[in-house]
């Protein structure tokens, strides 16, 4: 009995071993199984796909300028002998704003002036008097050795005739031939003086007393000028803005005196970028945003730079008001809103909904069933402030998963939740230490 106990011992315990390892091994099966079956439950929010209208917006910082600017600089240096407007004045195109000392201008227009009117008298003289007194002199001169000529002639033909009747001797006819060959000589020069006067002397002539006449206008219009020089006109409507100097002060030539701007009409002016101006064009519709101000000044894109900006490689565009606006002044910065493109019936999802792959392409996540999540590739047109167009690859009413749809695997199992639930869930007591264990 003694030699029988421990073999039967052996033999119990090695049956108990084998029950325990069985029993592991069904219970890790069982364990396998169980979370085989279970699959994981994602809780999401949705939102359906909803059709509305949606713009594209883009904003920019600008500063804001006058439509027209003026620096005003004078042409002449002189002494500033008068001002008459004030910083904030209100001027018009044309008025006078500042008088500089001109008394010498004065005098040199004077000078030109007579000088200009003695020109004048010398051509009307010439014209009306010299020319044609010497056309008929040169007329009487022809006509008169024209006379003296044909009279020469006729003596010659006389004594011609006695000498062949014996009358006269040789002498007398070779005379009378000389005297006519110097008669037809003076006849020819005279016709010919006559002819050149008549055409070229007059022109010339006229020329001649024309030029000096335009010389001395010429003069006296300078002279003028410089003199009204010394009159400051504004070459625009607007208002006075600069005034550095006063009364007595020495005005340097070309340099700025006043400044006078139209704010009837102004524009900000702001840089953006390549990929943003790209989608504007002149007359898209805008609002200018200024400090202090709650409502916004309507305005449009009035300009679109063909050009980059060498320095920054933006592009420049201009928005201007519709209408004055006294919240706005040249000088201050201001926020531009502006609608590159609108739509009034698209098929929009919230803009936190879309994802990009990393190819590039955007898709969504939608509830499909309402159990299990789907991921759909779609086309995206405009993009808004918080919603984006989608053209293609979802229906109006699909359940767009809006937060929890990040990364989600495709058939995915989730739950839907409302924002009440959530509310609820996180205003739920925190459990007790005795719970958490």
């Amino acid at each position: 009995m003694k030699r029988n106990l421990p073999l039967a011992f052996s033999r119990s315990r090695h049956a108990f071993s084998l029950f325990a390892v069985s029993a592991s091994v069904i219970l890790v099966i069982g364990c396998g199984s169980s979370e085989k079956e279970k699959e994981p439950v994602v809780s999401v929010h949705v939102e359906p796909a909803q059709k509305g209208p949606i713009e594209q917006i883009v904003s920019a910082e600008a500063v804001v300028y006058p439509f027209q600017q003026a620096v005003v600089s004078p042409k002449i240096t002189s002494t500033i002998k008068e001002f008459r407007v004030h910083r904030g004045s209100r001027v018009h195109k044309g008025q006078i704003l500042a008088i500089l000392e001109s008394a010498d201008l004065s005098a040199a227009a004077e000078q030109s002036k007579g000088e200009f009117e003695q020109a004048q008298a010398g051509y009307v003289t010439t014209t009306d008097a010299s020319l044609p007194e010497q056309i008929q002199k040169a007329e009487l001169d022809a006509a008169a050795a024209k006379a003296a000529f044909e009279a020469q002639q006729k003596v010659y033909i006389s004594r011609k005739e006695l000498f062949e009747q014996g009358a006269v001797p040789q002498r007398d006819l070779d005379a009378a031939e000389v005297a006519l060959a110097q008669a037809r000589t003076q006849s020819e020069v005279a016709d010919r003086q006559l002819a050149d006067l008549r055409r070229v002397g007059k022109t010339q002539t006229l020329k001649s007393a024309k030029g000096q006449l335009s010389a001395a206008k010429g003069k006296y219009l300078g002279a003028a000028a410089q003199l009204s020089y010394s009159e400051i006109r504004s070459p625009i409507d607007g208002f006075v803005t600069e005034r550095p100097q006063y009364a007595g002060e020495l005005a340097t030539a070309n340099q700025p005196l006043l400044t006078v701007m139209d704010t009837s009409t102004l524009i900000a002016k702001a840089h953006i970028a390549q990929s943003d101006a790209a989608q504007l064009k002149v007359g898209n519709l805008a609002q200018i945003r200024v400090a202090g101000s709650e409502d916004p000044i309507p305005s449009k894109v009035t300009l679109v730079s063909p050009a980059l900006d060498s320095g920054s490689t933006t592009i420049e565009v201009w928005v201007q008001s519709n209408k004055s606006n006294p919240a706005l002044r040249p000088g201050m910065t201001a926020q531009i809103q502006i609608t590159a493109r609108s739509a009034k019936d698209a098929l929009t999802v919230p803009a936190s909904a879309v994802f990009k792959n990393d190819d590039g392409s955007e898709y969504v996540v939608i509830a499909e069933s309402g159990s299990h999540a789907a991921i759909k590739a779609i086309q995206v047109g405009i993009r808004g402030k918080d919603r984006v167009q989608v053209t293609s690859g979802i229906n109006a009413g699909d359940k767009i998963i809006t937060s929890g749809g990040y990364a989600l695997p495709d058939k995915t199992q989730i739950k839907i939740e409302t924002p009440a639930e959530k509310e609820k869930a996180s205003s739920q007591p925190t459990s007790s230490g005795a719970e958490k264990e």
